[in-house]
């Protein structure tokens, strides 16, 4: 609550908005705002700022010529070290991949010293959107040392899980991680991939694994859509 103890009338207005998607449903359309305005008896400036603050939060979506509309909860991925394909099918959702960029690279000096390799060092590049029941969540960007999986470009099918095939046709075990997890805004190359807007929030997720013997695995960097994903995670105290 503000200092001066009044509600902007923007809020007010969210609120109320909020009213209507509870009675509306998911997938309907949300009036047009020159009618919320009337209804309101506020400007449509307000009305929009209100609308702009629910898409960013993910109640609301909108298509271009399709209007404004009631979304869906958001996904609540858990954060863990099992693939994203077993994490959204424990979850009864749809996981599959678009590929948009597969292939060897030559390892530059930051990458390579995360890596522990040598720089210039070829290294597997594998970039992917992400999808829950046909909806685009993430990019994905996977970094792995060549060298140290000769065969992996050979047995790995692209739209499938990267994890599991390692595990099933390398033996590789992944024993810990790091991961950091920040919010960044995406580029209008990483929008138009992820079909959202570039002014949007994004959860940026940029995590190292390491095998048994604290040997780097892989580097990821996921952008995901802050408006359609969420993440959690068990915390236990110290004893």
């Amino acid at each position: 609550m503000p200092a001066h103890g009044r509600v902007p009338k923007y809020y007010a207005v969210k609120a109320r908005i909020l009213d209507e998607i509870a009675e509306l449903g998911v997938g309907a359309l949300l009036p047009p705002e020159r009618d919320l305005a009337a209804r309101f008896g506020v400007a449509r400036s307000t009305v929009r700022q209100a609308i702009s603050e629910l898409v960013i939060e993910g109640r609301l979506g909108a298509r271009q010529g399709r209007g404004t509309f009631v979304a869906g909860p958001k996904l609540i991925h858990p954060l863990s070290l099992a693939s994203y394909t077993e994490a959204l099918r424990a979850m009864g959702r749809t996981p599959s991949r678009i590929v948009v960029t597969i292939g060897e690279v030559p390892a530059d000096d930051e990458l390579a010293a995360t890596l522990e390799i040598a720089p210039a060092a070829p290294v597997i590049h594998l970039e992917r959107v992400l999808l829950a029941d046909g909806e685009p969540l993430g990019l994905e960007s996977t970094c792995l040392p060549a060298e140290r999986y000769p065969t992996l470009l050979d047995v790995l099918d692209p739209s499938g899980s990267l994890y599991r095939c390692m595990q099933d046709e390398l033996g590789v075990v992944w024993a810990e991680a790091t991961e950091r997890i920040e919010t960044a805004l995406a580029s209008p190359r990483e929008a138009l991939l992820l079909q959202t807007n570039p002014a949007l929030p994004m959860l940026l997720m940029q995590r190292v694994s390491r095998d048994p013997t604290g040997t780097p695995i892989e580097r990821v960097r996921s952008l995901y859509r802050g408006d359609r994903i969420g993440f959690e995670t068990r915390l236990t105290a110290d004893r």
